[in-house]
């Protein structure tokens, strides 16, 4: 009888051996993946960072045409005051 409760008792626990097991081969890969999206995210930022400084360059650059073009305007009697 306590031969049978033993042999139990480690069936129990290389089950829950074999699960741990394939838990840790699926964190492993699940931080691998994660590591992956961490890097993209990097990327994309960097490259939305970029976007924004050029959007911030052509609205300077917008600006002075439109200054530019209310001066030709004003000198051509076109502008409404």
């Amino acid at each position: 009888m306590a031969e049978q409760a033993e042999n139990l008792v480690l069936e129990h626990v290389r089950h829950i051996r074999r699960v741990v097991d394939t838990l840790e081969a699926d964190m492993g890969v699940v931080k691998g993946r994660i590591t992956g999206f961490e890097s993209t995210m990097g990327h994309v930022m960097a490259q939305i960072g970029h976007l924004q400084a050029q959007i911030a360059s052509q609205t300077g650059h917008i600006d002075r045409i439109e200054e530019r073009l209310g001066r030709i305007e004003q000198r051509l009697d076109l502008a409404h005051v």
